[in-house]
């Protein structure tokens, strides 16, 4: 069971650009508005959001490398984190767990070369009311919409890695 933990994420001035998949819209559109949501709870100004959709999952890779790129294009960080939302179900046959797969490694690769955290709001489930539960109903059954938890996740990972960078030669 998933251990629910308080988020003390903190997106003051913080830059981040959103892939979102237009794929699966209604599970998509709910886990952007709550990624959202998320930021400007945690102390982010909406305008320092970046959104854009693309056609599919597979393609939320090609978006946030290109978040990526504006950073190392710029010698200076034009997003501070990526999130990536998309919602992958299983059909009748294994296209999805290809689909899953090249997606999570894509993200992955972006994240080990870049050092740009990505927060991972992609959605792998076996039937659409399991990924309906994740997002549009997440609250009413006392969950965590996952376009918010990932939301937070991209955040604390940003400040952990500062933490770590403004520690060095510190033991």
């Amino acid at each position: 069971m998933h251990d629910k933990t308080t988020s003390k994420a903190n997106a003051q001035g913080l830059r981040i650009g959103i892939a979102v998949s237009r794929y699966h819209g209604e599970i998509t559109t709910s886990m952007c508005d709550a990624a959202q949501e998320a930021f400007v709870r945690s102390g982010g100004a909406k305008e320092n959001l970046t959104i854009v959709k693309t056609a599919g999952a597979f393609e939320l890779t090609a978006v946030c490398r290109g978040f990526a790129a504006l950073e190392s294009r710029t010698g200076r960080p034009g997003f501070d984190a990526a999130l990536a939302l998309g919602c992958i179900i299983s059909g009748e046959t294994t296209h999805d767990q290809y689909l899953a797969q090249s997606v999570t490694q894509g993200l992955t690769a972006i994240t080990v070369e870049t050092g740009m955290p990505i927060g991972f709001g992609v959605l792998t489930c076996q039937s659409y009311d399991q990924a309906k539960a994740r997002s549009i109903g997440a609250a009413a059954s006392g969950g965590v919409n996952k376009g918010a938890e990932a939301m937070l996740a991209a955040i604390e990972t940003v400040n952990a890695l500062r933490a770590i960078s403004s520690s060095r030669g510190v033991r």
